[in-house]
């Protein structure tokens, strides 16, 4: 596989939480055609929840809303661990939390070369951080 387009591959391994079959799907054949490694995608809050404290992977692209529960704790975790990570939302931005304003979202449906463009660079943030 690899990238397209000429641009650098997503080197890393990027958690996915989405918890709609369809998106989860073509956000992991995305990242994946464009060299990412994905762990996912996890479509429940709690098992979510569980890899973020095992870690294992290098950013996180969580849905705002998964399994019908908001994913807050999820992403403070990911503060907490100073784990780059973006949002996928169908909810504007005034439905975050103001602690999250600074975290990179991508409206549902989202834009797949702004997305992989994006989590490219925090794949990059993330290497910063070891």
């Amino acid at each position: 596989m690899g990238s397209s387009k000429g641009s650098e591959p997503v080197s890393g391994r990027v958690l996915v939480v989405e918890d709609e079959y369809i998106l989860a799907d073509d956000l992991k054949k995305e990242l994946e055609v464009h060299g990412a490694k994905v762990v996912g995608p996890i479509g429940n809050l709690g098992a979510a929840q569980d890899q973020v404290s095992r870690d294992g992977f290098d950013v996180a692209v969580i849905d705002v809303k998964p399994d019908n529960k908001l994913a807050w704790s999820i992403a403070d975790e990911l503060m907490q661990q100073k784990i780059p990570f973006g949002f996928v939302t169908g909810y504007g931005a005034d439905a975050i939390p103001e602690r999250f304003q600074h975290i990179v979202r991508w409206e549902k449906p989202w834009d797949k070369s702004k997305l992989t463009g994006d989590v490219r660079l925090l794949c990059a943030a993330s290497k910063t951080r070891h």
